[in-house]
Protein backbone atom coordinates (compact mmCIF):
# COMPACT_ATOMS: atom_id res chain seq x y z
CA UNK A 1 0.00 0.00 0.00
CA UNK A 2 1.54 3.20 -1.26
CA UNK A 3 1.80 6.00 1.55
CA UNK A 4 -0.63 8.77 1.61
CA UNK A 5 1.01 11.84 0.09
CA UNK A 6 1.03 14.82 3.06
CA UNK A 7 -1.97 17.82 2.36
CA UNK A 8 -0.06 20.87 1.12
CA UNK A 9 -0.43 23.83 3.23
CA UNK A 10 -2.79 26.70 1.84
CA UNK A 11 -0.98 29.62 -0.29
CA UNK A 12 -1.86 33.44 0.46
CA UNK A 13 -0.88 35.64 -1.71
CA UNK A 14 0.13 39.23 -0.65
CA UNK A 15 2.00 42.04 -1.67
CA UNK A 16 5.11 43.76 0.67
CA UNK A 17 4.48 47.14 1.89
CA UNK A 18 0.72 48.41 3.50
CA UNK A 19 -1.13 45.38 2.39
CA UNK A 20 1.20 43.37 3.99
CA UNK A 21 0.91 45.15 7.36
CA UNK A 22 -2.37 45.60 7.32
CA UNK A 23 -3.10 42.33 6.82
CA UNK A 24 -1.14 40.94 9.81
CA UNK A 25 -3.19 41.92 12.48
CA UNK A 26 -6.42 40.01 10.19
CA UNK A 27 -4.18 36.67 10.70
CA UNK A 28 -3.74 37.45 13.87
CA UNK A 29 -7.43 37.28 14.56
CA UNK A 30 -7.37 34.01 12.74
CA UNK A 31 -4.84 32.49 15.16
CA UNK A 32 -1.84 33.19 12.44
CA UNK A 33 1.60 34.71 13.41
CA UNK A 34 4.52 35.72 10.61
CA UNK A 35 7.63 35.12 12.02
CA UNK A 36 9.74 36.91 9.05
CA UNK A 37 9.28 40.33 7.67
CA UNK A 38 9.28 40.52 3.63
CA UNK A 39 11.07 44.07 3.65
CA UNK A 40 13.68 42.29 5.29
CA UNK A 41 13.67 38.73 4.79
CA UNK A 42 15.08 37.44 0.99
CA UNK A 43 12.34 34.62 0.98
CA UNK A 44 9.24 35.08 -1.10
CA UNK A 45 8.00 32.15 0.66
CA UNK A 46 6.94 32.55 4.20
CA UNK A 47 6.13 30.12 6.61
CA UNK A 48 3.49 30.68 9.52
CA UNK A 49 2.84 29.90 12.87
CA UNK A 50 0.14 27.17 10.90
CA UNK A 51 1.56 24.20 9.38
CA UNK A 52 -1.64 25.01 7.00
CA UNK A 53 -0.68 27.91 5.65
CA UNK A 54 2.14 29.65 4.06
CA UNK A 55 2.43 33.22 2.76
CA UNK A 56 3.58 33.77 -1.29
CA UNK A 57 5.52 37.40 -1.27
CA UNK A 58 4.58 38.72 -4.90
CA UNK A 59 4.41 42.08 -6.91
CA UNK A 60 0.71 43.70 -6.29
CA UNK A 61 0.09 43.42 -9.84
CA UNK A 62 0.58 39.88 -10.06
CA UNK A 63 -1.76 38.77 -6.78
CA UNK A 64 -4.86 37.83 -9.27
CA UNK A 65 -2.67 35.92 -11.47
CA UNK A 66 -1.16 33.41 -9.00
CA UNK A 67 -4.67 32.92 -7.59
CA UNK A 68 -6.29 32.76 -10.80
CA UNK A 69 -4.17 30.20 -12.61
CA UNK A 70 -4.35 28.25 -8.71
CA UNK A 71 -0.53 28.99 -7.78
CA UNK A 72 -2.47 30.19 -4.48
CA UNK A 73 -5.37 29.59 -3.00
CA UNK A 74 -6.41 33.28 -1.87
CA UNK A 75 -4.73 36.18 -2.07
CA UNK A 76 -5.33 39.99 -0.96
CA UNK A 77 -5.46 42.69 -3.60
CA UNK A 78 -6.69 46.36 -3.91
CA UNK A 79 -9.61 46.80 -6.05
CA UNK A 80 -7.47 49.21 -7.93
CA UNK A 81 -5.17 46.11 -8.87
CA UNK A 82 -8.93 44.14 -9.74
CA UNK A 83 -10.22 45.81 -11.48
CA UNK A 84 -7.65 46.50 -14.11
CA UNK A 85 -7.23 42.82 -14.14
CA UNK A 86 -10.44 42.10 -14.76
CA UNK A 87 -10.04 43.77 -18.04
CA UNK A 88 -7.87 40.96 -19.09
CA UNK A 89 -10.02 38.30 -17.65
CA UNK A 90 -12.23 37.60 -14.86
CA UNK A 91 -12.14 33.28 -14.95
CA UNK A 92 -10.93 31.42 -12.02
CA UNK A 93 -11.48 34.39 -8.91
CA UNK A 94 -14.00 35.09 -6.36
CA UNK A 95 -14.48 38.28 -4.28
CA UNK A 96 -16.16 37.41 -0.92
CA UNK A 97 -14.64 40.28 1.56
CA UNK A 98 -13.82 43.90 0.98
CA UNK A 99 -11.28 43.71 4.03
CA UNK A 100 -11.48 47.28 4.18
CA UNK A 101 -7.45 47.60 4.70
CA UNK A 102 -4.77 49.74 2.56
CA UNK A 103 -8.12 52.57 1.97
CA UNK A 104 -7.21 55.68 -0.41
CA UNK A 105 -8.65 56.87 -3.54
CA UNK A 106 -7.99 57.19 -7.17
CA UNK A 107 -7.78 60.33 -8.03
CA UNK A 108 -6.63 62.85 -11.50
CA UNK A 109 -3.97 65.01 -10.33
CA UNK A 110 -2.59 68.18 -12.24
CA UNK A 111 0.32 70.51 -11.56
CA UNK A 112 -0.69 73.78 -9.30
CA UNK A 113 -2.12 76.35 -11.88
CA UNK A 114 -3.36 73.97 -14.37
CA UNK A 115 -6.56 75.23 -15.88
CA UNK A 116 -8.05 71.32 -15.61
CA UNK A 117 -12.26 72.43 -16.27
CA UNK A 118 -11.01 74.09 -19.71
CA UNK A 119 -8.59 70.96 -20.24
CA UNK A 120 -11.88 68.69 -19.82
CA UNK A 121 -14.54 70.42 -21.66
CA UNK A 122 -16.50 67.63 -23.92
CA UNK A 123 -14.49 67.02 -27.13
CA UNK A 124 -11.15 68.07 -25.94
CA UNK A 125 -7.47 66.13 -25.68
CA UNK A 126 -5.61 65.20 -23.25
CA UNK A 127 -2.35 63.03 -22.23
CA UNK A 128 -2.79 61.39 -19.08
CA UNK A 129 -0.01 59.17 -17.59
CA UNK A 130 -1.19 56.49 -15.53
CA UNK A 131 -0.86 52.81 -14.29
CA UNK A 132 -4.57 52.30 -14.08
CA UNK A 133 -5.21 52.40 -17.72
CA UNK A 134 -9.11 50.78 -17.78
CA UNK A 135 -10.26 53.51 -14.96
CA UNK A 136 -8.73 56.06 -16.60
CA UNK A 137 -9.97 55.59 -20.10
CA UNK A 138 -13.59 54.90 -18.99
CA UNK A 139 -13.46 57.84 -16.65
CA UNK A 140 -12.44 60.54 -19.59
CA UNK A 141 -14.83 58.71 -21.91
CA UNK A 142 -18.16 59.37 -19.53
CA UNK A 143 -17.06 62.97 -19.31
CA UNK A 144 -16.48 63.18 -23.72
CA UNK A 145 -13.07 63.93 -22.95
CA UNK A 146 -10.19 62.38 -25.56
CA UNK A 147 -7.03 61.37 -23.66
CA UNK A 148 -4.00 60.16 -25.10
CA UNK A 149 -3.25 57.31 -21.97
CA UNK A 150 0.64 56.81 -21.25
CA UNK A 151 1.04 53.54 -19.16
CA UNK A 152 3.85 54.01 -16.52
CA UNK A 153 4.62 51.44 -13.63
CA UNK A 154 5.70 54.45 -11.06
CA UNK A 155 6.78 58.03 -10.14
CA UNK A 156 3.57 59.00 -11.50
CA UNK A 157 4.23 62.57 -10.27
CA UNK A 158 7.31 62.74 -12.92
CA UNK A 159 4.90 62.92 -15.83
CA UNK A 160 3.57 66.10 -15.58
CA UNK A 161 6.53 68.21 -14.68
CA UNK A 162 8.76 66.73 -17.16
CA UNK A 163 5.91 67.78 -20.37
CA UNK A 164 5.26 64.18 -20.57
CA UNK A 165 1.57 64.29 -19.16
CA UNK A 166 -0.91 66.84 -18.57
CA UNK A 167 -2.43 65.04 -15.75
CA UNK A 168 -1.70 61.74 -13.79
CA UNK A 169 -4.47 59.12 -12.45
CA UNK A 170 -3.02 57.61 -9.62
CA UNK A 171 -4.05 56.50 -5.61
CA UNK A 172 -3.78 59.30 -3.48
CA UNK A 173 -3.66 58.25 0.37
CA UNK A 174 -2.01 61.38 2.28
CA UNK A 175 -1.71 63.54 -0.62
CA UNK A 176 1.56 64.33 0.77
CA UNK A 177 3.36 63.27 -2.61
CA UNK A 178 1.41 65.22 -4.69
CA UNK A 179 2.02 68.33 -2.48
CA UNK A 180 5.46 67.69 -2.47
CA UNK A 181 5.92 67.53 -6.48
CA UNK A 182 3.45 70.55 -6.91
CA UNK A 183 0.61 68.45 -7.83
CA UNK A 184 -3.31 69.07 -6.97
CA UNK A 185 -5.59 66.33 -6.96
CA UNK A 186 -8.64 67.54 -9.09
CA UNK A 187 -10.78 64.81 -9.40
CA UNK A 188 -12.39 61.83 -7.63
CA UNK A 189 -12.56 58.84 -9.64
CA UNK A 190 -13.16 56.02 -6.78
CA UNK A 191 -12.36 54.76 -3.20
CA UNK A 192 -10.51 52.06 -3.10
CA UNK A 193 -9.66 49.31 -0.12
CA UNK A 194 -8.44 45.92 -0.40
CA UNK A 195 -10.17 42.80 -0.91
CA UNK A 196 -10.04 38.72 -0.38
CA UNK A 197 -9.96 36.74 -3.83
CA UNK A 198 -9.89 33.21 -3.87
CA UNK A 199 -9.36 30.59 -6.26
CA UNK A 200 -12.99 28.88 -7.23
CA UNK A 201 -11.24 25.60 -7.50
CA UNK A 202 -9.52 25.60 -3.96
CA UNK A 203 -12.92 26.97 -2.89
CA UNK A 204 -14.18 23.54 -3.77
CA UNK A 205 -11.35 21.05 -3.32
CA UNK A 206 -10.51 22.93 0.02
CA UNK A 207 -13.26 24.37 1.97
CA UNK A 208 -12.82 22.47 4.59
CA UNK A 209 -9.29 24.25 5.42
CA UNK A 210 -10.43 27.59 3.65
CA UNK A 211 -13.72 28.66 5.77
CA UNK A 212 -12.51 29.30 9.08
CA UNK A 213 -9.90 31.49 7.72
CA UNK A 214 -12.46 33.53 5.56
CA UNK A 215 -14.83 33.22 8.56
CA UNK A 216 -11.46 34.83 10.65
CA UNK A 217 -10.81 37.65 8.14
CA UNK A 218 -14.49 38.86 7.57
CA UNK A 219 -14.77 38.88 11.08
CA UNK A 220 -11.34 41.01 11.57
CA UNK A 221 -12.63 43.17 9.13
CA UNK A 222 -15.47 44.78 10.50
CA UNK A 223 -14.32 44.91 14.21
Amino acid sequence: MSPVSPTPPLTLALSKGRIFEETLPLLEAAGVHVAEDPETSRKLILPTSSAGLRLLIVRASDVPTYVQYGAADFGIAGKDVLYEHEAHDTGGLYQPIDLNIARCRLCVAVPQGFDYQAAVRQGSRLRVATKYVRAAREHFAAKGVYVDLIKLYGSMELAPLVGLADAIVDLVSSGNTLRANHLVAVEHIVDISSRLIVNQAALKTRSAELRPLLDAFARASVA
